[in-house]
């Protein structure tokens, strides 16, 4: 067998060349195991590529070695492997495989197909050894060596039989190969997969896809066998595709309003063109050029049928057929719409129509009795309309004509027809005599005239509520005639009467009324009091208004406790009047007035008095004691304490260290102790500067029975006045352990309280708490403010707060204070 294959020959001088290039038989023989070896020679590992060698030697041969004949002629021999008999008589014919092979004539199972590896393994001769043998053989020459791949594979987790891998993922049989027909280019034949392939790497497109893949790309190349002529494509546009286009050119076009008058200049023609919107770029037409034809080239065909200005006109018409459908189709889309819109309208105006007929009908009827009303108000009318009848009437038209009712001008209305009703119905009323007259028909005009929007607490609004001036211009006169008349000391009518009123009548109009009529009146009735002649007390007709007024009358106390003091500077406490006259006042009286009241008028007169007591165990008078001890709930404890400590105690000790001194009975001593102590309260007993005076009397007798002459002359005194002694300590020591417990007790009820009640959130709050605390009137003064703030008082002295801040009024100048300097000022 030739060895060429090995070597080529030059066309030019015919010497023979080693040929270096990768063959078939390299490609066979690469992975053969059993292929024939070229052992190196020591010639060759000394000189390498200069080392003289037989060429013969280098390829191994099929016919075994002989030299090369140079001079016989040249002999030209297909590359290749040598064929069988039949495979030779089919290769004759091997011309006609450079003819170009269709497609159409290849079977599917040679069409090629894309792997998951991204190409394809197409091995090209049929004498691949490793793929004639079965896998029994495969790894066979193992039987002449040790066997050392075989255990480190299965020392490394490798079972025969299966694949290699974590998961045994590998395949376990060998690459096969598959032999090409004939001479042509991969995949010429089809598809050169094998089964082995396939399922070890199965394809990712189907077998239509991927034969519509190949006829595009083989249609690309190939000269077509129909002749060249191409049938023209026609496009197709249906009535509903242009609609459909229409109104999507329309939604797109909607944005863009804002670039319809922008300027464009359009330079890709031979001339510049100026267009002052984008529309009409995208709307000119297609205009034929004038410009002279080019002249044919060698290669080009003359046109059979080129007519551009009957192309233009066709294309023109063909536009303007279709933006005719596409305007016909928006006008009717428009008239549909307007058919829906004035189907909504139609409905709504009818809607409105029933709504106005039944208003027209309602305002008829309202129309119908009002005139009714007028005509029954007529002097010369047989059935002359009531006041209740007139009420009946105005509550069918809030019931059953609300609406009208709401939207009518009341004001007027009630003006017309109930001022008269009313006027006639008070005429002859005196309010004093019968203070519930009218009260319950009033309380039904409220309801039915008074404005809902405007509340009834609110200021003088005559022109807007009509039943604020119905009681205004009809009621009102009345009550001012007759508080004209009142006299101030007959206070029960004008109480019951303002009583009964109180919830019917505006608080404005009752504002007034305290304060423009009722209020100067009591003014000038306690200026004309005179508290030694006046047989009637005045708090029995300055109290009852107490509930009414409440701090109106605060201007009057000034007055009172004026007169008051007056009338005391010869009153002694032997009389009991003064107690009377001023016992009421007490609680009206704010706590820090009355005390000063009662130190500066009552005090010193109870001190003179203490100051005449005689102290005398013998005969002992107690009228002045009593009158003094009288006072005790009127003046505060530490006033009487006070009067106790200088006035009285001094001369009872006093009389006691002289009784002790004389060989008393100490029996007659502990009762004379005992005596005193039970005439005093227990709150005054409890107050520590008494019991220390009791306890000074209790160690005065202890000192007088430890001496000799107290003990011998009375056997037995020393453990009398010793149980006397322990007696009142143990009395004192239970009193200030309930005491303690009482104290624990309201502490733990107090702290409930004030943890169910809220916090006091700011300055204002805090001052509120402690007004309250200690029984302070602490409110607003209405309609007064200083520099925007709101001003109060706080007992008797006006304050106003300022971030945080008290300041009260001085005598030029508002001064800052302390919360526990006010409690002090105002007490």
């Amino acid at each position: 067998m030739s060895m060429s294959h090995l070597y080529g020959k030059d066309d030019d001088d015919d010497v023979e060349m080693e040929n270096f290039e990768i063959t078939d038989w390299d490609l066979q023989n690469e992975f053969n195991p059993n292929r024939q070896r070229h052992w190196q020679t020591k010639e060759e590992a000394t000189y390498g590529v200069w080392a003289e060698h037989d060429s013969d030697d280098e390829r191994p041969s099929f016919g075994g070695k002989r030299s090369r004949d140079y001079s016989a002629p040249v002999n030209f021999i297909s590359a290749g492997l040598r064929k069988a008999a039949a495979e030779e008589v089919i290769e004759e014919d091997s011309d006609e495989d450079e003819k170009p092979i269709k497609q159409e004539e290849l079977p599917k199972e040679f069409v090629p197909k894309k792997l998951k590896t991204g190409g394809n393994f197409k091995p090209s001769q049929k004498g691949f050894v490793g793929g004639t043998k079965s896998f029994m053989d495969f790894g066979s020459w193992e039987r002449h060596t040790k066997g050392i791949g075989q255990k480190l594979l299965q020392k490394m987790g490798y079972v025969p039989g299966r694949g290699l891998g974590k998961n045994a993922q590998g395949i376990i049989n060998p690459i096969e190969a598959k032999q090409r027909k004939g001479k042509g280019a991969l995949g010429a034949y089809g598809s050169e997969r094998t089964t082995q392939s396939l399922q070890d790497f199965p394809v990712v497109d189907s077998e239509e896809e991927a034969e519509e893949e190949f006829q595009k790309e083989l249609s690309q190349w190939r000269k077509d066998p129909n002749g060249g002529k191409k049938k023209p494509k026609y496009a197709y546009k249906t009535v509903e595709e242009l609609k459909a286009k229409g109104r999507i050119g329309k939604q797109l076009s909607a944005p863009q309003k804002e670039l319809s008058q922008v300027k464009v200049i359009d330079m890709t023609g031979r001339e510049q063109k100026v267009y002052y919107s984008y529309s009409q770029i995208s709307h000119k037409h297609n205009i034929p050029d004038d410009s002279p034809q080019q002249p044919l080239g060698k290669d080009s065909k003359p046109q059979a049928f080129a007519l551009p200005e009957l192309e233009h006109n066709l294309q023109l018409l063909i536009d303007i057929t279709e933006q005719e459908i596409i305007q016909n189709d928006r006008q009717l889309q428009y008239e549909r719409d307007m058919v829906v819109n004035l189907t909504h309208e139609i409905q709504k105006m009818s809607e409105v129509l029933s709504h106005e007929e039944i208003a027209i009908s309602n305002l008829s009827k309202v129309l119908e009795m009002v005139e009714e009303c007028e005509r029954r108000m007529q002097p010369s009318c047989d059935n002359p309309l009531t006041l209740d009848e007139c009420a009946k009437i105005f509550e069918t038209l809030q019931d059953k004509y609300y609406e009208e009712y709401r939207m009518s001008d009341r004001v007027d209305l009630a003006v017309a027809i109930v001022f008269p009703l009313m006027k006639d119905y008070f005429k002859n009323w005196d309010p004093l005599k019968d203070c519930t007259y009218g009260t319950e028909i009033i309380a039904r005009w409220k309801r039915l005239l008074e404005n809902d929007q405007l509340l009834s607490h609110s200021g003088q609004d005559l022109a807007t509520d009509a039943f604020h001036r119905l009681m205004w211009e009809m009621w009102m006169p009345y009550v001012r005639n007759i508080i004209m008349q009142w006299q101030p000391r007959n206070c029960g009518p004008m109480v019951d009467f303002l009583d009964s009123w109180v919830h019917v009548i505006p608080i404005w109009i009752l504002d007034n009324i305290l304060d423009q009529l009722v209020f100067p009146k009591l003014q000038k009735e306690v200026e004309n009091w005179n508290p030694l002649t006046d047989t009637v007390p005045i708090h029995s007709w300055i109290h009852p208004w107490l509930p009414l007024m409440q701090a109106r009358l605060e201007p009057l106390y000034s007055p009172i406790r004026n007169k008051l003091a007056n009338a005391l500077q010869k009153w002694h406490p032997s009389d009991s009047s003064a107690k009377l006259i001023l016992q009421p006042w007490k609680e009206v009286f704010t706590p820090g007035s009355w005390e000063a009241f009662m130190v500066k008028n009552i005090v010193p007169k109870l001190g003179m008095c203490l100051n005449e007591l005689i102290i005398n165990p013998h005969q002992q008078h107690m009228d002045a004691f009593y009158w003094v001890i009288d006072w005790e709930g009127m003046i505060s404890v530490s006033s009487l304490v006070g009067l106790l400590e200088k006035h009285f105690f001094p001369k009872w000790l006093q009389v006691l260290c002289s009784w002790l001194s004389n060989s008393p009975n100490y029996e007659e001593i502990t009762k004379w102790y005992l005596g005193w102590k039970s005439m005093f309260s227990d709150q005054v007993l409890a107050h520590p500067s008494i019991k220390d005076k009791f306890n000074e009397a209790l160690d005065i007798m202890n000192r007088a029975v430890s001496s000799s002459v107290g003990g011998y002359m009375q056997p037995g005194a020393r453990e009398n006045i010793a149980y006397l002694t322990h007696t009142e300590r143990r009395k004192d020591f239970q009193y200030e352990a309930m005491q303690e417990r009482r104290e624990a007790e309201n502490m733990a009820q107090r702290g409930i309280g004030m943890a169910a009640s809220s916090v006091p959130m700011n300055f204002k709050d805090l001052i509120q708490t402690k007004a309250e605390e200690h029984n302070i009137v602490f409110m607003p003064v209405i309609g007064k403010r200083h520099e925007g703030k709101q001003l109060y008082t706080f007992g008797r002295i006006v304050i106003y707060i300022d971030r945080g801040v008290v300041f009260v009024q001085g005598e030029k100048t508002w001064v800052p204070t302390s919360l526990q300097s006010l409690i002090d000022m105002a007490k």
